[in-house]
């Protein structure tokens, strides 16, 4: 019998090896008032989740066991989700998810960036135990196999590796824009140009980064210390620290595609703005949708609320509650109303002879009798009152709600107080 030479070993030491910073204090205010009071990461998504799971997610699927999530902004109930739905990891194994508030631990100031955020905890983390560091954002939507990363980084004997994806020209603006060599290696980075320069071999896109990084400790640790120091620093991966190592390190650009990542097509949406949060959510609704929940092997973890079933009632001619091309969480209750292709989250009330049409209502929300709403969020705990029309005349919505620059509707609880 010839024997089996093949192991995981390596790979396995690289993972264990590899620290997780998870950026979540940002404010998010392209989100409009859902941000008011929770930092982005923790805003509801997708029925029963919260954006940060997806990265957290990814994180223990690919065997990173060892995250730190770094909060800020209104970070109260980002905190209570990660105590109550992400202790599971063993502390015996040296594993698991910490929370790390701001405390001003280089000085008097809070977190001036991304950068800055990292640096500010870098003496926290055992040196000994970590040959390099994975810093993630915690306010995308996506699934990705951190693993694949990480051996690429070692192959390439990379001191920075930075995850990108392929976006059509006309988003590319909104993103750091980097153009590799034939190694793979980064030649140029501009972050948020106007005028994005094309991947060569796609014209109609170009190649923007993630906010996905992977520096070699000692490497992150020496140019922190060096670049915090340098006058009209901006503190951020993308505006200082990135496109300064160019020049003397070995900065590789990941790109992200679907073989060999969970789901068919590469999955990633920053969901930064009412728009692209409202669409991200919609897309979940399709027969077959690129972000798969479904998937056994690759689930999204988070806190498992005990509710019960979602309950649709009364089956009269004109009071009727029904639910067609929809996501409906637990403990939802569709009473004498009409739901079309709407996503309804974990204890949410739609009551009679209401109409929702491409509707997104967070938890706990409530839609009262006689209403019609057409392209609307609804934030967390919000009552829309009985009789109440959204979403069919943009100039009356303008004066009361956020619209987006799509005609989406944002309504929250403070809107009818």
């Amino acid at each position: 019998m010839s024997e089996n030479r093949y192991s995981h070993t390596s790979s396995n030491r690289l993972v264990r090896r590899t620290v997780a910073l998870v950026l979540a204090g940002g404010k998010g205010t392209r989100l409009k008032n859902l941000t008011n009071k929770v930092a982005k990461p923790a805003v509801s998504f997708g029925g029963k989740y919260r954006i940060i799971d997806f990265t957290l997610s990814n994180c223990v699927n690919s065997g990173v066991r060892n995250v730190g999530v770094l909060t800020q902004y209104m970070a109260h109930q980002l905190i209570m989700h990660l105590q109550a739905g992400w202790q599971m990891l063993s502390p015996s194994l040296k594993e698991g998810v910490s929370i790390i508030p701001a405390q001003q631990r280089t000085g008097e100031n809070w977190y001036r960036g991304t950068a800055d955020a990292v640096y500010q905890n870098l003496d926290i983390i055992d040196h000994d135990r970590f040959d390099r560091v994975l810093i993630l954002g915690g306010d995308h939507i996506y699934k990705m196999d951190y693993s694949r990363m990480i051996n690429f980084h070692a192959e390439n004997d990379a001191d920075v590796t930075v995850a990108c994806i392929r976006k059509p020209l006309s988003q590319a603006s909104s993103f750091g824009v980097m153009g590799l060599d034939d190694s793979g290696r980064i030649v140029d980075f501009e972050e948020k140009p106007k005028n994005p320069k094309p991947d060569p071999g796609h014209p109609e896109d170009a190649l923007v980064s993630m906010g996905i990084y992977i520096f070699n400790m000692d490497v992150l640790d020496e140019e922190l210390r060096q670049g915090l120091l340098k006058p009209g620093y901006a503190h951020d991966f993308g505006h200082n620290v990135i496109p300064e190592m160019l020049k003397d390190r070995k900065v590789f650009g990941y790109v992200f595609s679907a073989p060999g990542h969970p789901g068919r097509t590469a999955y990633w949406r920053d969901v930064g703005n009412l728009d692209e949060f409202f669409a991200a959510n919609i897309d979940l609704l399709d027969p077959d949708p690129e972000l798969d929940l479904y998937d056994r092997d690759w689930p999204v973890i988070t806190e498992q609320k005990q509710r019960p079933g979602a309950k649709f009632v009364f089956n009269e001619e004109q009071r009727c509650g029904y639910a067609t091309d929809s996501l409906i969480a637990a403990g939802v209750i569709v009473s004498g109303a009409k739901v079309n292709r709407s996503l309804l989250s974990i204890d949410v009330r739609v009551e009679e002879r209401s109409e929702l049409d491409e509707v997104i209502a967070l938890e706990g929300a409530t839609v009262g009798k006689n209403c019609r709403l057409r392209r609307v969020i609804i934030g967390e705990d919000c009552v829309v009152p009985d009789n109440t029309v959204i979403g069919y005349d943009p100039e009356i919505d303008k004066q009361r709600f956020v619209c987006s620059e799509k005609g989406v509707v944002l309504v929250t609880r403070d809107m009818f107080e």
